[in-house]
């Protein structure tokens, strides 16, 4: 399959615009509950989606949030290596904690190997084990080839996930680029939703992003992202990365 543009895609025109479709992102070790209430704040301020936040803040991000943005957090995050019964544990309790979205992550490995009835497994045990909660699917593209992408965002869609999404942020081989997004969005052909993470720090790359087919962003520098905005949106980038990793 050859991945090819959306012409269609809508992009933003103002800062608001482009916020509305951002999870606002804190997934550092060192965070702190100081950070993570500063975040929430901060979200708030620039009108994001959501924020997200690592498991143990979820319940502290939610009270803060106070109804005002969506709270999202990881699971089985950033390596993958969980066995399905423990992230479907803790993604469970994410959302027993307040958590209103899961972006889980693939056993990357499996992929590699062309075990993809084991991705499929993987994802359908979150997903069971928290139905209704909209579920993303980190699937570590810049690790995978085009048939090993294309083959985990089917596995996600057979699963009943929400959303396929491109990178933790900490894989050594990048973030979202360009050819993966369109690939994703290309194979799930607007079933489920694309989530572009990784190396997205300005305008230019964010609205990359969009023009190739993600329908949410996530940023950690959301507000210098938004400055970018100095009247009509600028141009995307064509080709390549949408972001330094």
């Amino acid at each position: 399959m050859t991945a090819t543009p959306l012409p269609d895609a809508t992009l933003p025109a103002t800062p608001a615009d482009l916020a509305a479709i951002v999870d606002h992102t804190l997934l550092k070790p060192e965070a702190t509950d100081a950070d993570v209430t500063a975040l929430v704040e901060e979200g708030a301020t620039l009108g994001v989606f959501s924020v997200c936040v690592s498991p143990t803040f979820v319940a502290l991000a939610k009270k803060v949030a106070a109804g005002r943005l969506k709270v999202a957090t990881v699971c089985g995050f950033p390596s993958g290596k969980v066995v399905s019964e423990v992230k479907a544990a803790e993604a469970a309790r994410s959302v027993a904690d307040g958590a209103d979205e899961v972006d889980m992550v693939i056993d990357v490995g499996m992929a590699k190997q062309g075990r993809f009835d084991a991705v499929e497994a993987d994802i359908a045990a979150v997903r069971s084990a928290i139905p209704g909660t909209l579920l993303k699917v980190i699937i570590e593209s810049a690790a995978l080839t085009d048939a090993e992408i294309i083959a985990c965002c089917q596995a996600a869609q057979h699963a009943g996930a929400d959303y396929v999404k491109t990178s933790t942020g900490f894989h050594p081989t990048g973030g979202a680029t360009v050819h993966a997004l369109e690939l994703m969005a290309q194979t799930v052909g607007g079933h489920l939703g694309v989530k572009a993470s990784g190396g997205i720090r300005d305008l230019p790359a964010a609205l990359a992003a969009i023009q190739a087919g993600a329908t949410r962003l996530g940023l950690s520098g959301t507000a210098a992202v938004l400055a970018g905005f100095d009247g009509p949106a600028s141009a995307p980038t064509a080709e390549g990365s949408v972001g330094g990793y």
